[in-house]
């Protein structure tokens, strides 16, 4: 049988519009009556009707997002990490892997209250509609349409060479998918480009590599590649928590010490970086940090209509762990 609030309210002994307001976590409701019928909605098994609660506030608090790839271990997590966010909160979430448009006219039949995309590998083609709209994506992409929030991948190659170039390393070799449909991509290689050169360090095509994917495997055959070559890099900065994982993997096969040989310090700031077979230091936007600001931010948008800002870009943070040392020295 369907569990309805008139009968949660009559098992509680208040009225309805007190149950209404504890279950959507009013402050108008006092904390021991709110868990009282809190506990009570739950034992009762109540599901709320979205369907009603639309009709009634024009808000069925649900957040839609597209997911580019469910093959990538950082966007994995980060999706898990919106999810415990946005857990947190009187909202729901449903995925989409469907392509872009597809996912937008799903969303449109569950009449969303929001929508949250991640710009990878797909152009573009967004008229503004009633639905709030934001973007985990680049800097200038937009025209302005929706908010972005931007992981500032160019400040993040910035503080990678400035903190080798401060370990003595000159040789540094950027390892990535240097892919001109994928503006994550691009902005990493660019910035990279751009920090060798403010560091005044040499940079020319040999100091990049493109792993043509953004896999392990893509990561592990580049490097193998690069170990044919006469002379060696002192440091590697890798483009990616997964291409990383297959630089480290391919230089222990190899013999080469990390990091008395070779340091590696990766795009990417995520748990698993900890638990490698070198725990690998790294730079990027904390994933806990990054997930907080999208849904904090998606949901400022729909209930608020506004967010003071056009493009959010994030402070890249540096994590220090056991693959990088001083140029030439054993930190063991």
């Amino acid at each position: 049988m369907h569990v309805t609030i008139k009968d949660i309210a009559k098992t509680a002994g208040v009225s309805y519009s007190t149950v209404s307001k504890a279950l959507n976590n009013s402050p108008l409701v006092k904390e021991n009556t709110k868990r009282k019928i809190v506990q009570i909605a739950e034992e009762m098994g109540y599901e709320p009707n979205y369907a009603a609660q639309r009709l009634v506030s024009k808000n069925a608090k649900i957040i839609g997002l597209i997911w580019p790839t469910i093959e990538r271990t950082v966007l994995s997590t980060l999706v898990s990490k919106i999810s415990d966010e946005m857990s947190k909160t009187p909202y729901s979430m449903i995925l989409s892997v469907d392509p872009l448009q597809k996912s937008m006219e799903t969303f449109k039949k569950f009449q969303v209250d929001g929508i949250i995309l991640f710009e990878e590998n797909i152009h573009l083609d967004i008229k503004p509609n009633s639905t709030p709209f934001i973007s985990y994506g680049v800097s200038g992409r937009n025209n302005n349409l929706y908010p972005i929030i931007d992981p500032n991948h160019e400040k993040a190659m910035n503080e990678a060479v400035n903190y080798l170039s401060g370990l003595g390393h000159t040789d540094i070799l950027y390892i990535g998918n240097v892919s001109s449909i994928d503006p994550f991509q691009m902005e990493k290689y660019l910035g990279f480009k751009k920090a060798m050169e403010k560091h005044g360090l040499p940079i020319d095509d040999s100091h990049i590599i493109d792993t043509g994917g953004l896999d392990w495997y893509d990561g592990y055959v580049t490097v193998k590649n690069v170990l044919q070559s006469d002379s060696l890099p002192t440091a590697i900065v890798g483009g990616s928590y997964d291409i990383s994982g297959g630089i480290i993997r391919c230089l222990k096969e190899n013999n080469i010490s990390i990091p008395k040989d070779i340091s590696v310090i990766s795009y990417d700031n995520i748990p698993q970086m900890a638990n490698m077979e070198i725990p690998l230091t790294c730079i990027g936007v904390r994933i806990e940090e990054l997930a907080a600001s999208i849904v904090e931010s998606i949901i400022q948008l729909v209930e608020q209509k506004h967010l003071g800002w056009q493009t959010k870009r994030m402070t890249p943070t540096l994590t220090e762990r056991e693959s990088c040392a001083y140029k030439g020295i054993d930190p063991a």
